[in-house]
């Protein structure tokens, strides 16, 4: 069977063997946990809790405000020790709750609890997954009660499970398909429960064979549901790409991907709904990889929302002997973001530590020359954009030339072009500095 792919797109060195074949453990955080209330797209959830209080896990602490928000829930139980302003991973600073671990984990009652009625209604799948605070764990952070929200569910004829995890050195996906098959299956199912003329197609990259038959072996005899391997590509797992591969529809500027008929989940989302459906169990924990040449035991681990970085990488062995840290990020070092330090809580929207002994940005840096208009930052765009041209209207301040006519802000920041290109030009970097820009321009 020939793989499908999209165009555009690199493929940078994996590293994934490093954190493979290793039992995926589930890591207890004995230090207090720290929960930012603007972990997702839209507004700050509101704090319901207040210093002084005990509260469970399981228990609602910040209640999402307004519709495109979600709610934020201990994953300990423990004393509110404050309620203050931190530092978070992107450097600013956010009211975040921060809880006494007293390592007891005792839960609110109820979690684990089945449902009575057999036949739930869309309504309460939607109030389920939002009273559990999910949202996209793929990394982009909307509330999935939203996604799952369409004015036209009759419209939608495709669901995708998102099960590509193309960034290199991060496992969590992979190994959550070949541990958790049957609660991606089920929760795909659910989901396909809201659109009555959708099926369910779970893609997977081919350079995951035991994620795969895994997948395929829970889903034999699926009638609505089937198993699609791509081949590996980055970034395979942008949403416009993964409809292009599965569909062959093509997600136009400003489009949504229900535009096109299409709803897309990432694999550990669709777990999560089923556990918050099925079993009453809010999003809490996560699987989560540390990895890097750097550690000095690479794995992937259950973790607790609200973890600190520090506590992870003591658990993946720490950092190798007479070895460095050059740089460390959440996510992997494409799309990953650089952190000053790891006092730094896990999120829900976050899925590894990536902490390296060298820094090739830095490197790049050293070396960078004038555009010399090769033309591969083109060929490698995933979007189809003109990153060359883009670039020099950033470095000219011309907002609407880079919005207006080369639809700057459709740029995914995917990091491609600056991979690719040999004059080592910082040039997602750039982009993401002019889309803020535009954006803070746009809210004045």
């Amino acid at each position: 069977m020939k793989l499908k792919t999209f165009r555009g797109g690199i493929h940078p060195p994996e590293h994934k063997t490093l954190s493979l074949g290793k039992a995926v453990t589930t890591f207890f955080p004995k230090g207090d946990l720290v929960f930012p209330i603007n972990q997702h797209i839209g507004k700050p959830a509101k704090p319901v809790v207040s210093k002084g209080d005990f509260v469970l896990a399981g228990q609602i602490i910040a209640e999402a405000d307004g519709f495109v928000s979600a709610n934020i829930i201990s994953s300990c139980s423990g004393k509110v020790k404050a309620i203050e302003e931190r530092r978070t991973a992107s450097g600013a600073r956010a009211t975040c709750i921060v809880i006494q671990n007293d390592r007891q984990y005792s839960q609110i009652p109820g979690i684990g609890r089945t449902p009575q009625n057999g036949t739930l209604s869309s309504k309460d799948i939607l109030d389920a997954v939002k009273a559990a605070g999910i949202i996209g764990l793929g990394g982009a952070g909307f509330p999935t009660h939203v996604k799952l929200s369409c004015k036209n569910p009759e419209a939608i004829d495709y669901v995708i499970a998102n099960g590509s995890e193309c960034e290199p050195y991060i496992t969590c996906d992979d190994l959550l398909m070949q541990n958790e098959n049957r609660g991606i299956l089920e929760g795909l199912r659910i989901v396909l429960q809201l659109f009555p003329n959708a099926r369910g197609v779970i893609a997977v990259e081919n350079n995951k064979p035991e994620a795969i038959r895994s997948m395929e072996a829970v889903c034999a005899g699926e009638k609505l549901i089937s198993v699609q391997p791509v081949m590996a590509k980055y970034p395979q797992g942008g949403e416009r790409n993964l409809i292009s591969v599965i569909t062959g529809r093509d997600l136009h500027f400003g489009q949504l991907p229900a535009d096109v008929g299409c709803i897309v989940c990432n694999v550990a989302t669709l777990n999560a709904i089923y556990h918050a459906v099925h079993k009453s169990e809010p999003l809490i924990e996560r699987y989560f990889t540390v990895s890097g040449n750097a550690v000095a035991a690479p794995r992937t681990m259950k973790v607790r929302i609200g973890t600190s970085c520090e506590e992870l990488l003591e658990a993946a062995g720490g950092i190798k002997k007479d070895s460095h840290v050059k740089k460390a990020l959440f996510g992997g070092p494409m799309m990953g973001v650089a952190l000053t330090t790891l006092q730094i809580p896990v999120c829900k929207n976050n899925n590894a530590l990536t902490v390296l002994a060298d820094d090739e940005v830095e490197f790049a840096q050293s070396q960078e020359t004038a555009c010399i208009r090769c033309g591969r930052c083109m060929r490698a765009c995933p979007v189809h954009l003109l990153p060359q041209a883009m670039a020099e209207a950033a470095q000219r301040l011309d907002y609407e030339q880079y919005e207006k006519r080369l639809y700057g802000l459709d740029c995914i920041a995917c990091g491609s072009c600056t991979y690719v290109c040999p004059a080592k030009r910082p040039l997602m970097q750039l982009f993401k500095q002019t889309k803020a820009a535009v954006m803070a321009a746009k809210r004045k």
